[in-house]
């Protein structure tokens, strides 16, 4: 008779993972009969028990198990104290049990301490704040707790206190950055304007075409001091003032004169397009603006930079007689719109930076996240709300469009250098 054998499997070894048991209560069970409350309160319970067992199974890692007699242990139990954790944007309360070192006194639980950490707590409090809910209305913004459950950290005041921290730290650390690393080539500036203050905000992209917020700086209106001191900041802190770049400006004379105090020749300058288009036509009758707009778009779409200046130069001719107004706004800076003809620039690269777009949407997106503010108090409340605001939007930055022509802009830059230092070898000859 053959003999037919099995073959053995190995014993697989007993896990030395603690489980931990959730005990639902039946009247738990029966709210979910009602609503959405109902599963979360399950899920508040299930996950209060589950915290429970583990830093009970923490506790029993440091002081041993219970009842059990052990003269060399080097923790002891010392029973439970009243604590918080947070959960869901709030602060709840629990039961902590304690453990007391024999040689170094009260230890913090590593289940406990994760438990009640305060950073998802603050990112809460900013997604919902980013998302345009009022301090006021931040408690309703979350999922309603048990009642017999109390919760903290949820009121119009505690939310307040808790963002105005937060934008506290946040606002520094913005303007701190260093910026030595990021390879800048193109920067621009706007204002953004709130009543009696001026919030100058500087964008950077890099040589790959990123985006970067570079800094802040708090005054009366866009004057060349307040322009000044935040360029002198973005140097001390690693902007480079030895080598060309390019600058995005709306306009304002007073930029433009704090950009060359600051950084002599090595400015080159972009005049927007846009706004030199808008205030030439705020110049003009309603019937010759679609005409002159036409003109000086055509003018724009001109590769040949020597070309477009004629153009406008002929159109300005044209206007000098019944609309000197339009004229002189037309001639102020001109060259200056043309800039990007002049080094080169082609393609969609060109058609993102012949306009302060770029910046104009981050100043969108300030807006829309201070769009719950009713007062502003002061102008440091009103720098922090526009720290955090830019913080938040360079959170979802893109590439600018066309950044795969940003070689030949660094390129055209070099140049621009080149020919700067031979000018002053010529001049000091």
């Amino acid at each position: 008779m053959t003999k037919r054998g099995t073959s053995a499997r190995p014993r697989q070894a007993p896990s030395s993972r603690e489980l931990v048991s959730v005990q639902v209560p039946l009247p738990l069970l029966e709210r979910l009969e009602g609503v959405r409350q109902g599963f979360f309160a399950l899920c508040v319970e299930t996950g209060r028990q589950v915290l429970e067992g583990m830093m009970e199974s923490d506790r029993t890692a440091e002081c041993g198990p219970k009842w059990c007699r052990d003269p060399a242990r080097a923790a002891v139990r010392a029973g439970t104290t009243p604590s918080e954790i947070t959960l869901g944007g709030r602060r709840i309360p629990i039961r902590r049990p304690r453990v007391r070192g024999v040689a170094d006194g009260e230890r913090a639980l590593p289940s406990f301490r994760w438990a009640a950490d305060r950073d998802p707590l603050d990112t809460h409090t900013l997604d919902a704040i980013a998302l345009g809910v009022s301090t006021r209305g931040y408690a309703r913004s979350l999922e309603p707790l048990p009642q017999e459950l109390a919760e903290r950290s949820v009121s119009r005041s505690a939310t307040s206190s808790r963002f105005v921290a937060l934008s506290q730290r946040k606002l520094r650390e913005c303007l701190a950055r260093p910026l030595s690393e990021l390879d800048l080539r193109v920067v621009l500036i706007d204002g953004l304007h709130f009543r009696e203050h001026c919030i100058l905000v500087a964008l950077g992209v890099s040589s790959d075409g990123r985006k970067h917020l570079l800094g802040l700086r708090e005054g009366t209106t866009e004057n060349t001091p307040v322009a000044r001191a935040l360029l002198e900041d973005l140097v001390e802190r690693g902007l480079p003032a030895d080598r060309a770049l390019l600058w995005g400006v709306d306009g304002a004379k007073a930029l433009r004169k704090a950009v060359a105090q600051v950084f002599g020749p090595l400015a080159v300058v972009q005049r927007c397009q846009v706004h030199k288009l808008r205030n030439v036509k705020a110049h003009l009758p309603i019937e010759l603006q679609r005409s002159v707009h036409q003109a000086m778009a055509q003018a724009y779409a001109t590769p040949d930079a020597r070309l477009a200046e004629r153009q406008l130069e002929r159109l300005a001719r044209s206007l000098e007689r019944k609309h000197p107004g339009a004229a002189g706004s037309l001639r102020e800076g001109l060259a200056e719109t043309l800039t990007l003809q002049r080094l080169g620039v082609r393609g969609a690269l060109y058609l993102t930076l012949r306009s302060t777009n770029p910046i104009e949407n981050l100043n969108g997106a300030v807006a829309r996240f201070t769009r719950n503010v009713k007062r502003w108090r002061d102008g440091s409340m009103i720098l922090r709300w526009v720290g955090t605001a830019a913080l938040e939007a360079e959170k979802h930055f893109r590439r600018l469009r066309g950044y795969r022509d940003m070689t030949s802009l660094v390129a055209a830059l070099r140049q621009h250098e080149t020919q700067i230092g031979l000018d002053n070898k010529e001049k000091a000859a």
